[in-house]
Order: structure tokens, then C-alpha cells, then sequence
């Protein structure tokens, strides 16, 4: 028989598919005169690639603010994140619908993420345990393209400075996503690691959605080697192998369910900053230990339903998770592979 869940999905991907195929009536991804972007006075690669972004985006210059925070501390205490906030906050107007940060770190406030925090507001009540669950997100799933006019909340996104080169690549390859469509595949792999499997009874189920040429496929196995077509990949390993077999099509989107991915400069598990080397658009992972909640991670088929129809990748990832406290987003976050196309 059927689980209940398996039934969920398999609708709302039939759903998906179904919006896809009406040929891109796609909802209207974020824009760049809502995005504002957060530059580092005090880190030089932020300075020089906040500017290379604001340009290659056509970001106005009236969306950029500038902060200064000092020997790239892994995390801030939450005095100096409220205050930081409040800077931040102080510069934007009410067309702003999302922040980039442009640094890697800092990237925690206590236990929660600083795009967690930013977002949603600094939740102490996780930090005295983190394994408990989370505070739900009012944008899970949502149908919203407006979060902060219609829920007053802007989403956020960090965008790693530990190579200028490297973010100028990173960069490009969100800015080319869109173009045109590519055959892609999104990739679920059902592990070894049992105890990260949580959220594989929400991978969609094997097939096509024909207008947007993306396949989607479930392995069992530990690790994904020599797929060219990769859109999507979603997994659960404290180490992912053989990414450098891989190829990522511009605006893809690959995270691991483990305890320390968002722990971008820590030495534990695998920092998802592996995967925008490996050339992915944006990632995810949890800064503090989340436990195995499938709740704390992207849900996979809601996140492959935003993203098809047409959603940017700070918009479909943030709608992908339902308790996203300690969770830190990562990436371009414009990248839009499946945008309406302007006639």
C-alpha cells in the first residue's frame, strides 16, 4: 500500500509537471532592484566582489551597504548581530526583498545561522537544545514572490569570498542560467548512512518533466560519479566523493544532509563550499547540530516544484525548508534556470 507521503509527493510533482508543461508560465523569479547586496569594508575580496556582482547583475547602487566586520570571525555573538542588523535594516527600502552577504564568514550567531537569524530573527530557544525541533518558517512552500511585502521577512543568502576568482566563476555561472533550457537531471541518492536518509522518502519519483528537459532520477548508492547533466543533486553523507567527476549546468543547486555542512571553515564533515567549487550555483547546510529532521533540510520535491516553475535559487531553496533556524544558504542567488522568458 501506498504511504501517505509517497501519495504528497507524487501529486505535487504530477502538479509540478503539469505547470511546467504550459509553455513558461513560469511565476516571476526575483529581481535585481529587490535584491540589496552587503559588502565587508573590512575584507578586500568582499569589497572586489561585491562590486563584480553589483555590475554583472545590474544591482542599483542604491542596493548596496556597506559594513565593516573585522578578522573574519567563524561566528558573531548576538549583540553584535542585532547591531549589525539594525545597520543593515537602516539602509534598505520596502522594494528590497532579499540580502546578499558578501563574505564567507562570519556565518553563525550562537547556534543559529546568520541567514537564519537575518531572516527569521535570532531563535535563542534553539541553542538550548539544538537536536529539538525548529521554529517553522512562514515561507515554506509559500506561494509568495514579495516575502517581505507580504510576510515581512527578506530572505538571505551568503556569497563566499575565500577566492575572487572563484567567486567571479561562481558569479557567471548564475548569471548565464536561463538562457536557454538544457537537458539536466536531478540526482537523489539513497545512501548507506541510514541515519541521513530522512528526507528520502520525499525524493520525486523517476521521470520527465518534458518542458523543462529535466529528468529526475533515485540511486542507492553512496556517491554520484561522472553525470554531465547534474541540475539538482541531493544526498546524505558527512563526505561526498568524487565531485571532480562531475558537471554542474549552470544554476544548480546540491547539498548533503550531515550535522556541520554550513560550518564553511570548520575541519569536521564536508563544508558545503565543496559544492560550489565543484560547481554548483547554491548550497545549503546546518552551522550547529540539527539532528537528522528532514524538516531542518530542503525538502526535495518542494524545492525541484519552486525551482522548475520558475523561481530563483535563494527563492526555491528558502521554500524548501520548513524549520531553516540553524541553516545558512549559500551561493548566487539570482540564478534562475527556469525564469519566464521575457518576449
Amino acid at each position: 500500500m501506498i504511504s501517505i507521503r509517497r501519495l504528497f509527493l507524487t501529486i505535487l510533482l504530477l502538479a509540478t509537471a503539469a505547470g511546467a508543461r504550459a509553455q513558461f508560465t513560469s511565476a516571476p523569479s526575483l529581481q535585481p532592484a529587490q535584491l540589496a547586496i552587503v559588502i565587508n569594508d573590512a575584507e578586500p575580496n568582499s569589497v572586489k566582489i561585491g562590486e563584480y556582482y553589483r555590475k554583472r547583475r545590474g544591482i542599483p547602487a542604491a542596493n548596496v551597504v556597506h559594513v565593516s566586520i573585522p578578522d573574519k570571525p567563524h561566528g558573531i555573538s548576538v549583540e553584535r548581530f542585532r547591531l549589525l542588523k539594525k545597520e543593515i535594516d537602516s539602509h534598505l527600502g520596502p522594494n528590497i526583498q532579499a540580502v546578499l552577504m558578501v563574505w564567507t564568514a562570519p556565518y553563525m550567531v550562537d547556534c543559529n545561522s546568520i541567514t537564519g537569524a537575518y531572516t527569521l530573527g535570532f531563535d535563542a530557544s534553539q541553542c538550548a537544545k539544538t537536536c529539538a525541533s525548529g521554529r517553522s518558517s512562514p515561507y515554506f512552500n509559500s506561494k509568495s514572490t514579495r516575502p517581505f511585502t507580504d510576510l515581512q521577512l527578506r530572505l538571505s543568502m551568503l556569497l563566499p569570498t575565500e577566492s575572487v576568482a572563484d567567486a567571479r566563476v561562481l558569479i557567471d555561472r548564475g548569471a548565464s542560467a536561463g538562457f536557454r533550457i538544457v537537458p539536466a537531471t536531478a540526482y537523489y541518492l539513497v545512501t548507506s548512512e541510514k541515519a541521513r536518509n530522512s528526507r528520502a522518502g520525499f525524493f520525486p519519483p523517476p521521470g520527465r518533466i518534458e518542458a523543462r528537459k529535466l529528468s529526475t532520477k533515485t540511486i542507492h548508492g553512496d556517491v554520484l560519479e561522472g553525470a554531465k547533466d547534474v541540475m539538482i543533486y541531493e544526498t546524505g553523507m558527512a563526505q561526498v566523493d568524487k565531485l571532480d567527476t562531475l558537471h554542474f549546468v549552470p544554476g544548480a543547486l546540491a547539498d548533503h544532509l550531515t550535522s556541520l555542512g554550513g560550518d564553511l571553515l570548520g575541519d569536521g564533515q564536508m563544508s558545503s563550499l565543496r559544492w560550489l567549487e565543484a560547481g554548483a550555483t547554491a548550497s545549503y547546510g546546518s552551522v550547529s547540530e540539527p539532528c537528522n529532521y528532514w524538516q531542518k533540510f530542503p525538502n526535495p520535491t518542494v524545492l525541484l516544484k519552486h525551482y522548475v516553475q520558475g523561481n530563483s535559487a535563494i527563492e526555491a531553496y528558502w521554500k524548501s525548508v520548513a524549520w531553516p533556524t540553524q541553516g545558512l544558504f549559500i551561493g548566487e542567488p539570482l540564478a534562475a534556470p527556469y525564469r519566464k522568458r521575457l518576449r
